[in-house]
């Protein structure tokens, strides 16, 4: 009997919207890709045509730029989200990923109106990566102690230090601007979101 039927179709969505986005990529990016709220052709040449539409903030989280992008994403969708969904049962780990990626655009957006004022360039996002981000704070906030082993240093880490340990890089990496064309304040909104609503339900139980 599969126990994570969840993590099963998440992969399987995941990889059918890659294969279709090969065939027609740009009317895809421009209906489904998270794109900036009242930003304009001035903000980046991309948003010609294109604009902020509600659904952007999950279908954004089901297309992926390269394979490099969705294996990435999918190896960390399966790695901590078998171990989640058998934890928390598939309903509610289900209702939590879709819940961290719309977190994750959320912020991003409020994020990116800030750069926007500033006159930063902005550009779509896509990916899972708010999601499974908060699959990643969500396994270390459960499993504190567990060990991660590392490819880079070689060396196991326990998942709480591995956590403060990203979450900072990404911090450092989003201000400095350090990594351009990831989406580094996305990714601490997953982290974010995971951890509001784990402290909610803990809280609620």
């Amino acid at each position: 009997m599969n126990r994570t039927p969840v993590i099963f179709g998440l992969l399987s969505i995941n990889i059918l919207m890659f294969l279709v986005l090969r065939q027609s990529p740009e009317a895809w990016i421009q209906n489904l890709a998270l794109w900036p709220v009242g930003a304009t052709p001035e903000h980046h040449q991309l948003l010609i045509g294109s604009n902020f539409r509600l659904w952007q903030l999950l279908t954004y989280g089901f297309l992926h730029g390269s394979l490099m992008h969705l294996l990435l994403n999918m190896y960390a969708l399966w790695l901590f989200g078998r171990v989640l969904e058998v934890h928390m049962g598939s309903q509610r780990f289900l209702a939590f990923y879709l819940t961290c990626i719309v977190g994750s655009a959320l912020f991003h957006l409020l994020v990116q109106q800030v750069m926007l004022v500033q006159g930063v360039t902005a550009q779509p996002v896509i990916g899972a990566s708010g999601g499974t981000f908060g699959l990643l704070m969500a396994f270390a906030y459960l499993f504190p102690d567990s060990r991660l082993y590392l490819l880079i240093p070689p060396m196991p880490v326990k998942a709480k230090w591995f956590v403060v340990g990203y979450g900072v890089v990404e911090l450092v990496f989003g201000v400095t601007g350090t990594a351009s064309g990831i989406a580094h304040f996305a990714h601490l909104g997953g982290m974010l979101t995971a951890y509001l609503l784990l402290r909610y339900w803990i809280a609620s139980a």
